[in-house]
């Protein structure tokens, strides 16, 4: 594959869109995405994989009498990239008029944003092996009942963003992210728990992997000797990780793409409490330090935050051009796309409910009785459209203020508003998982179904 630079992604998008023009376009963007990805995995102290993985390419939209079209290419040669105009004219010619089309022009500013670590890319891969490795040997150091590591994994990725269209937008941004992650298994006579965690940052220097590795084996022994327990109506807490889970859900609900499709729960909805006083979502594609960060977004609108739920009161939507123009508002920067092979749809950032001001170790001690859940199971069986949902759940049942025992073979019902408004408490130790993160939840009373 031969090198490409800055230089030459934007000289082939001038191509593009000079040849778009050239044969009748009205509008016309261009899209281009040069990438490398390295994946590590350690076991047992050696290197069972290791992937470098690069792909790049071009992804041209335009429109012409109302219409779209779409192609992409990931030949970038100049030949190739006028026959991609040459495809999405066609497209357009097949698809039906929607005066909502449109494109962003020029935006006065855009957020100012560290993404890139040269460290990432500088460190010898010899050293991204050594962190594996290390977090591999920490958690078998901390517990001799962690018999099994399924895998221990370093992965970076580093990504250079041009984006171009005919009406002035010119836009291109370089991004790097690293990460860790372990999976192991904890042994104790005839039973084993699983455990996992994972960390990644916008910065090597972030990575710790002696407590990644920990944090894994920690998750796997507290599940040795779990049982089941009767059925119950108990207050609930979801840890972060748990937590993130239920967000995905409401993820696709709170996009206009949704509401102008009648599948979201949220339709019709906003400025009415969907959720607790102490709930407050936000989706900040400029948040600092955000895996899901960047300047603009697959359009070129200007990234931002945008507060979802406020007070438990929904305020809005995500938008991206196109929703925004039916809506007769501004996009929210939301315009997210997968890879230079699809059109900008509109999507989340970084999307996370908000930290509250309790610890999570005081809200334990608060309850006389209650189910710390650190796992479930069929999120993905839920009804994205009603929010009912019915999940097998794993974790700690608490008694007079502490953790007694652990607990599997149980199940949590219910409806996502619904649980919502029986929030009784955040926490204040919001953590990210990727692009979604939230804090430590207390429900006030849940049906837990056992034996």
């Amino acid at each position: 594959m031969a090198v490409i630079n800055s230089a030459d992604m934007k000289s082939l998008g001038s191509l593009a869109l000079d040849s778009a023009r050239r044969k009748g376009a009205d509008m016309a963007e261009v899209y281009l995405s040069n990438n490398r990805e390295l994946f590590i995995e350690v076991r047992d102290g050696r290197v069972e994989t290791m992937k470098l993985a690069g792909e790049r390419g071009l992804g041209l939209r335009l429109m012409k009498g109302n219409r779209v079209g779409f192609a992409y290419t990931s030949d970038l040669n100049p030949e190739s990239v006028r026959e991609a105009v040459d495809q999405a004219l066609v497209n357009a010619a097949s698809t039906a008029e929607d005066p909502f089309r449109v494109m962003p022009g020029p935006a006065p500013r855009y957020p100012e944003l560290d993404l890139y670590d040269r460290r990432i890319i500088d460190t010898p891969v010899e050293e991204k092996i050594v962190l594996a490795g290390v977090m591999e040997e920490a958690a078998r150091k901390h517990d001799p009942r962690i018999k099994i590591i399924e895998g221990s994994s370093y992965t970076d990725a580093e990504t250079e963003i041009t984006l171009m269209n005919s009406l002035g937008v010119d836009l291109s941004y370089r991004g790097a992210y690293c990460g860790l992650y372990i999976s192991l298994v904890a042994v104790q006579g005839e039973e084993s728990q699983t455990g996992f965690a994972l960390n990644y940052s916008l910065k090597y220097g972030d990575l710790d992997a002696g407590a990644t590795g920990r944090e894994a084996a920690v998750r796997a022994v507290r599940m040795l000797g779990a049982k089941t327990v009767p059925s119950q109506k108990v207050p609930v807490l979801l840890e972060p990780y748990v937590a993130t889970g239920f967000l995905g859900l409401l993820a696709p609900a709170l996009t206009a793409e949704a509401v102008q499709k009648g599948r979201s729960l949220f339709a019709g909805k906003v400025g009415r409490k969907v959720a607790s006083d102490r709930v407050s979502i936000t989706d900040d594609g400029s948040l600092p330090g955000g895996i899901a960060s960047a300047s603009f977004d697959g359009e070129g609108v200007p990234t931002s935050r945008t507060e979802l739920v406020s007070g438990g009161v929904l305020r809005g939507f995500l938008h991206n051009t196109y929703t925004a123009s039916k809506e007769g508002v501004k996009s929210t920067g939301n315009g997210v796309r997968g890879s230079f092979k699809s059109t900008p749809e509109v999507g989340a950032t970084n999307f996370f409910i908000d930290g509250g001001a309790e610890d999570p170790g005081d809200m334990i001690a608060g309850l006389k009785k209650g189910f710390y859940v650190t796992e479930v199971l069929g999120m993905h069986t839920a009804n994205p459209i009603s929010g009912d949902f019915s999940l097998g759940a794993a974790g700690l049942m608490i008694e007079n203020g502490r953790i007694a025992y652990p607990v599997r073979g149980v199940a949590l019902a219910g409806n996502i508003i619904e649980m919502m408004k029986k929030i009784e408490g955040v926490g204040n130790d919001l953590t990210f998982f990727g692009g979604r993160g939230a804090p430590t939840i207390l429900i006030g009373e849940m049906a837990l179904s056992g034996h």
